[in-house]
């Protein structure tokens, strides 16, 4: 078996066809043989900026067609209103008409975000709304006829294209002269479908510079690649299918050892995931001469909640402040308004990962803990108890009570309802049963040494990360390759099943 038995060579034109089970995404084989095509051209066209940009452009919406089929065209159509709109908005100088176009691209762009997340969420509130008020009506629509497809990455393309408009707005960047170039900006496909969410601030002015892959650069990407692989396809994947899903599906069946075994599992499940599609994303990004902001910073290492914001998924936390939290107000109305700013933000937060209550929920617990922190912050410096650096036993406890409380939120988010949520709650707390715990470990070695695995290359340091990249830097051409093909031949023996979808890819 090699890895590009997911291809079927004489069915080419079928392999390259929408399929709603089997989308594209950087670790399948499918991706491997298109980048293999499109690379050579690409450097060959990298001192010709028009064509380049509409070679690219045209792979980047092959690329979301194999994402998301006929919905590539809702991404034409926000890119086509929103470079419009930004144009009128950098030549008026009325600011009422200003604003009215700011909100006509805010409301299209919410809406078609509304209609493909939340259109089912608040069709099933309006019902049970009617249902308190005594009113017994049948549902709108049966489950068994809805569909819950989601166009990949609407949210993370909706938030750079806002961007764009309100920065506009702000006239912090004036607004681009070529569609094309709007179009490239919106749809670079290594960012496209699972973030990082870039800006166009950062993202516009390298459209126009030649592209030069220095040879430190082209270790960076290397190594940002090769680890994203090994994160996400082979640690995130196999702890997922092995453990997480398991005992997610039927929590009641397990003890509550594991049970939390799981929740801890998902944690690094979900880092692995999603940081590994992010340095995937980075590392394509740089060997074609684009340089993207980091999205993740070890978060596990996190002393306190908000510090941990400060390293996830650093893109959206970031675009939550500058967009959403300060234009609320920030802090600049008190405390009180402060910790309403924050809950309302993270409650905003939640409800952009998924329409249900589980995920607001989500969002509400790290809204609180936001607000006690800040609290608890201001009391010390009131006190004048704070130190400008905690002693180490200090930030021991505060990353293990860190940690934890970012699992325990971890439940809600995974969970498939409230009711697997509170299953494995109440498991954990009251079925824990530590006597399985050398069985447990029999039983699931393979999928604890990945774990512990992940743990042991998170919390490595930066000193640590900078000297392997170094080393596969200075590496021979032939000693990189072998190295890659040793990581696709590692990825095909341990993976259980096809290529597993990426957990962020319908936000």
């Amino acid at each position: 078996m090699t890895f590009f038995d997911t291809i079927d060579w004489g069915r080419l034109p079928d392999v390259l066809r929408f399929e709603r089970e089997s989308p594209m995404i950087f670790s399948s084989g499918l991706f491997l043989f298109c980048a293999l095509l499109f690379l050579p051209l690409y450097m060959l066209l990298r001192r010709t900026t028009t064509l380049r940009i509409i070679y690219v452009s045209i792979f980047s919406l092959f690329f979301y067609y194999e994402s998301s089929g006929e919905y590539v065209l809702i991404l034409l159509f926000a890119a086509t209103m929103d470079f419009f709109i930004g144009r009128a908005i950098g030549r008026s100088e009325d600011e009422v008409y200003r604003k009215r176009l700011l909100l006509t691209s805010i409301c299209v762009n919410i809406g078609m975000l509304s209609y493909f997340k939340y259109f089912y969420f608040l069709l099933d509130l309006g019902q049970m709304l009617l249902a308190s008020l005594g009113i017994a009506t049948e549902p709108a629509i049966p489950l068994e006829a809805r569909d819950y497809f989601i166009p990949a990455g609407i949210s993370f393309y909706t938030f750079q294209t806002l961007s764009y408009t309100a920065d506009i707005y702000r006239r912090e960047i004036t607004p681009l002269k070529r569609w094309i170039d709007y179009l490239f900006y919106l749809s670079f496909f290594p960012q496209l479908v699972a973030g990082p969410i870039v800006r166009a601030k950062d993202f516009i002015p390298q459209i126009y510079r030649r592209p030069q892959l220095l040879k430190a650069e082209y270790g960076e990407a290397l190594t940002l690649i090769l680890s994203g692989l090994v994160k996400k396809a082979i640690i995130g994947d196999f702890i997922g299918a092995n453990l997480v899903d398991l005992i997610f599906a039927e929590p009641t069946r397990f003890t509550g050892l594991e049970n939390l075994f799981a929740v801890y599992g998902y944690a690094m499940q979900i880092y692995c995931d999603f940081s590994g599609y992010s340095d995937m994303a980075i590392g394509i990004a740089l060997l074609l001469g684009f340089r993207f902001n980091i999205n993740f910073d070890s978060p596990y290492q996190s002393g306190n909640i908000t510090e941990f914001w400060r390293r996830w998924h650093i893109s959206l936390s970031t675009w939550l402040r500058d967009y959403l939290y300060i234009p609320l107000g920030g802090n600049r109305k008190g405390q009180i308004r402060t910790y309403v700013n924050l809950l309302v933000t993270m409650l905003l937060g939640g409800l952009w990962h998924g329409a249900a209550m589980r995920f607001i929920l989500w969002g509400a617990i790290h809204g609180v803990a936001l607000a006690l922190h800040k609290l608890y912050m201001q009391i010390f410096d009131a006190l004048g108890w704070r130190r400008k650096k905690p002693f180490k036993i200090q930030r021991f406890l505060g990353q293990i009570i860190t940690f934890h409380l970012v699992c325990f939120a971890w439940i809600f988010f995974r969970a498939d309802s409230m009711e697997t949520a509170l299953s494995v709650i109440t498991q954990i707390s009251d079925h824990f049963a530590p006597e399985v715990f050398f069985q447990f470990v029999v039983g699931y070695k393979n999928v604890l040494l990945l774990l512990l695995l992940g743990y042991l290359l998170h919390f490595t340091s930066k000193k640590q990360e900078l000297r392997f990249r170094s080393w596969l830097t200075d590496l021979p051409f032939i000693g990189q390759v072998c190295l890659f093909i040793v990581t696709v031949f590692l990825l095909i023996q341990i993976r259980s099943a096809d290529a597993q979808p990426f957990i962020y890819f319908n936000f």
